[in-house]
């Protein structure tokens, strides 16, 4: 067996492997997937000298522990954590040796949600439609990681980036959405039009990769019956039955019946990957994406 891999020692409360997705099979019912804080992912890419599509593991409020069989550089990003080598504090944001053998502990967030760990060579699972991201919706990809697993890892780069901690924007105190309205916003009243777009909302523990789900006013339908199915994209805001608006995250499904009332900018999408539970939201509208 090669030594190019990595020991999961605590898999944590959801942790990922995640590259830049799979666009282009929405067809197929296939999601797009991917890191959901697509910035923090290339980043620590670039800080072990990985190539922008390498794959990385996306962790989820508690972090994970590794043990690699041959020695690596690290870097962890997104969500502000502690790192430790073997119980030793090792800088977050920034790249780390790891000894082969020796314990990279990923801990809890501070604040924000997911944590991004980037392994020199990156993780070589099989790529499936040219991806190794795992997609929930679909079951593409491997499998959340488990204790006990064993993650292989590809060839590492020559070149590092040279810093001593890279700059990362912070979690969103409060997070505001650009939104372009339509196409069904007329499947709903003025008013609730009016609200969706002056009202504030509250990030739903519900969330997950599929949507960021809010609390907060509902939305009254104009219109009675439901929608053929119809396509959706990254960042669409679809209105259940229940009122209260789901913007679609990187595995979300490809088609739905509800009525999309608007589309956040893409730009804004990292920012949601971070919002934790009870962060304040708002919907603006803008004309153009």
């Amino acid at each position: 067996m090669t030594d190019r891999a990595l020991a999961v020692v605590r898999a944590g409360a959801l942790t990922t492997v995640q590259d830049t997705g799979r666009p282009g099979h929405a067809h197929l019912g296939v999601p797009r997937s991917g890191a959901l804080d697509a910035p923090a992912a290339a980043l620590v890419n670039r800080l072990v000298g990985n190539a922008p599509r390498a794959a990385v593991l996306e962790t989820t409020l508690d972090g994970c522990a590794l043990r690699p069989r041959s020695a690596v550089t690290v870097a962890v990003g997104g969500a502000p954590c502690p790192v430790t080598v073997d119980g030793r504090p090792a800088p977050w944001g920034a790249p780390v040796h790891v000894p082969a053998g020796a314990l990279l502990e990923v801990g809890a967030a501070v604040s924000g949600v997911r944590a991004y760990v980037a392994v020199s060579g990156g993780v070589a699972v099989e790529p499936v439609l040219g991806s190794r991201s795992t997609d929930l919706l679909s079951g593409l990809g491997p499998p959340p990681l488990r204790n006990g697993a064993v993650l292989p890892l590809g060839r590492p780069g020559v070149l590092r980036a040279r810093v001593d901690v890279a700059p990362q924007p912070a979690p969103p105190a409060e997070l505001v959405l650009r939104v372009t309205l339509g196409p069904r916003d007329d499947w709903c009243t003025p008013a609730a039009v009016r609200t969706f777009t002056s009202r504030a909302y509250r990030v739903s523990p519900a969330s997950n990769r599929i949507g960021l789900r809010v609390d907060g006013p509902a939305l009254t339908r104009a219109r009675t019956g439901e929608l053929s199915s119809e396509g959706m994209v990254l960042g669409a805001v679809q209105v259940p039955p229940d009122g209260r608006p789901v913007v679609f995250l990187a595995d979300h499904p490809t088609t739905g019946g509800y009525p999309v009332i608007g589309v956040v900018r893409t730009a804004d999408l990292p920012a949601a990957a971070q919002a934790r539970p009870g962060t304040p939201v708002r919907f603006v509208a803008v004309r153009h994406r």
